[in-house]
């Protein structure tokens, strides 16, 4: 009898591990082992999860709500989204086009598994997060980049996606305030992109986990309140990580036209049955008590708006270093490329001789920047950057 292991599965041959989470899992090991890390690499919220929200769990869990839920989310919370997008937006849609879901990341892949078969291709604007390509890959989809970069203030143009697209083309992710870059884009700007997707007939999936973390007077554009035609092709992901400091809850959400919908809670049926039952009355909360949650959330943003300013002006401190004013998010994306190295050189270098975790460009496929975090103390950020330019003196 044979002894050597079978082959595993194509899909996890070809999946590539979160680089974000490796290096945030690697420097927690050096902490752990005593060393002085500066991790500019987690892209969660340093601040604790509002206490109403906590409380509102408690309570689920000693009343019981520790059973199955329904699929798409308990009808409160459903009902509690649609709201939510109907007083934010002035978009009118009914709880049974909501999912809520194991994360905002399972809410990606639901929409991409959703509406994407075997040899479709996905148009995703590079600098990306670094999960849509895999998901793509997961769904037997092809991954197809187009690279915005600082040139561009890290959008995506429409003669860009004019000329990414093909016969195969079947989705276009948008993601607004974006996750490497904090780009935010206007309006003016979403309606030219939402035109040529449009006019070749694409689902849009829009990723707008960071819709309320944005600062210098900018407003969340979301794509779906244009016209019935676009909200008849969009995707809208979301969740309460970000804005509520939720990250480890795991609680996503999916708005979209109701057969997209339907198709999602199906396919969430056969994975995971349901996000977590009690979690889901903490979500609640978030969204019924307003006032606690607001001010919980202008607390972060103005810790934020007060890092992601002291960053950048450090960062643009340092010869060779040049970095854009992020409007959105809590990361900003400096350019490092006048060094010479890769940014995976440059970002294993600097955790070695410097103790300071950043993601590499490369893993957004933007070679030659590195992304920041600043959800992360004051103190960390001004001892971070301190080392980030001892070490670009050394280059």
């Amino acid at each position: 009898m044979s002894t050597q292991p079978l082959p595993l599965s194509s899909w996890a041959q070809n999946i590539a591990p979160s680089p974000t989470l490796a290096v945030d899992a690697k420097a927690k090991a050096l902490k752990a082992a005593g060393e002085d890390v500066c991790g500019f690499a987690a892209g969660e919220p340093d601040f604790d999860t509002p206490e109403h929200i906590k409380e509102a769990c408690i309570a689920a869990l000693k009343a019981g709500k520790t059973k199955y839920a329904p699929t798409p989310g308990i009808e409160e919370l459903r009902a509690a989204i649609a709201d939510k997008y109907a007083s934010d937006y002035g978009l009118k849609v009914g709880s049974g086009q909501v999912v809520v879901s194991p994360g905002g990341k399972f809410s990606c892949y639901l929409a991409i598994l959703s509406v994407c078969s075997p040899g479709d291709e996905v148009i995703i604007p590079a600098p990306y997060w670094v999960s849509y390509p895999e998901m793509a890959k997961l769904a037997g989809a092809k991954p197809v980049f187009v690279l915005a970069d600082d040139k561009t203030g890290f959008k995506l143009t429409p003669a860009q996606l004019e000329s990414a697209i093909t016969p195969k083309s079947r989705l276009l992710v948008l993601n607004s305030p974006s996750n490497p870059t904090g780009a935010v884009y206007t309006r003016q700007e979403m309606e030219a992109i939402v035109a040529v997707a449009m006019k070749h007939n694409l689902y849009i999936m829009s990723d707008e986990i960071y819709e309320h973390l944005v600062y210098d007077g900018q407003k969340h554009v979301a794509p779906a309140t244009f016209s019935k035609e676009v909200e008849a092709r969009t995707i809208i992901v979301s969740g309460f990580s970000k804005t509520y400091s939720m990250t480890g809850w795991r609680l996503g959400t999916l708005v979209a036209p109701a057969p997209i919908a339907k198709a999602a809670a199906e396919l969430q049926s056969q994975m995971s049955s349901n996000a977590t039952t009690f979690a889901q009355y903490g979500a609640l909360a978030a969204l019924k008590e307003k006032a606690k949650t607001q001010a919980a959330l202008q607390q972060m943003l103005s810790a934020f708006d007060r890092r992601r300013k002291f960053l950048h002006a450090e960062l643009n401190r340092i010869p060779g270093v040049s970095c854009l004013l992020a409007q959105g998010a809590f990361y900003l994306f400096p350019n490092i490329s006048k060094f010479g190295l890769s940014s995976s050189d440059f970002c294993t270098r600097l955790l070695e001789k410097e103790k300071v975790a950043a993601v590499q460009g490369s893993a957004f496929g933007a070679e030659g920047f590195l992304r920041l975090s600043y959800a992360t103390s004051d103190e960390i950020i001004s001892k971070g950057v301190a080392r980030l330019a001892n070490f670009c003196k050394t280059l």
